[in-house]
């Protein structure tokens, strides 16, 4: 997990209410919120020493809680979709693009571990294609689709000034040099002219966290069974689990 990767939602789930199913917030708002208090690079320090030192749960909660009548239909229906491993068909990007987006989703979200890792480049295509967006955007930031053209090209151009090649060409050392640099703000590329590079990985950060912890094998890592809500919640208290909360591994 790089440096400037956080797994926001959840930890700040559990550092604010005990409880992970009773805190709504997305990437996005935690990255503006936590970028508020201190700087940036120290919050997400931060943020990571929580990961690191996180509990372990047991792998097939969710999958598991999906076989239940503790979830909705359409709660099921849509969790089940995510955990189709059919290969994507690019409806937006044309196939450089989007095979330049998976490396650069790579590095901000390796996942060394799967064997099949959650395609998060097929979320960000498929949302762009569908002209689906949050309902806001930065005044100094052109609209979606514009802002990932402009950001991926930038990160091309980074690469080629630092480096002379392709991002998809440099070994992964070097592309997360030219991502750290794209979040420092200081990437070289004529692209950074049109488009504030801060604010556009910000929003990229903030939509592939997203992607990924909308996903069942994701969310079966830090133990969140928040969509199991058809009964309810009881136990609100901090630390007082209900029966279908997964419990930490020691």
């Amino acid at each position: 997990m790089r440096l400037y990767t956080g797994r926001f939602c959840s930890y700040f789930k559990n550092a604010f209410s005990g409880q992970k199913k009773h805190f709504s917030c997305s990437a996005k708002t935690l990255f503006s919120f936590s970028s508020s208090v201190v700087s940036k690079p120290l919050t997400i320090i931060w943020l990571i020493s929580i990961l690191m030192t996180s509990p372990h749960y047991p792998t097939g909660t969710v999958r598991a809680l999906l076989q239940t009548d503790l979830v909705t239909e359409a709660t099921r229906a849509a969790l089940l979709a995510r955990l189709d491993t059919t290969p994507y068909t690019p409806q937006l990007f044309e196939a450089t693009t989007y095979e330049l987006l998976r490396a650069v989703a790579a590095r901000i979200y390796p996942q060394p571990d799967r064997e099949q890792p959650i395609e998060l480049a097929a979320v960000v295509d498929k949302r762009l294609a569908e002209g689906q967006s949050d309902g806001w955007r930065y005044d100094a930031m052109p609209p979606d689709r514009e802002a990932y053209r402009l950001g991926l090209g930038g990160i091309n151009q980074a690469a080629q000034a630092l480096f002379g090649q392709p991002f998809m060409e440099l070994t992964e050392t070097r592309q997360d040099e030219v991502l750290e640099a794209v979040a420092a703000g200081s990437a070289p590329g004529d692209n950074w002219q049109q488009l504030p590079m801060d604010r556009f990985f910000e929003e990229l950060l903030a939509e592939l966290t997203e992607a990924y912890y909308s996903h069942p094998l994701a969310q079966e890592e830090i133990g969140y069974v928040g969509m199991a809500d058809v009964p309810g919640w009881q136990r609100i208290e901090p630390d007082h689990l209900e029966v279908r909360e997964p419990q930490a591994v020691k």
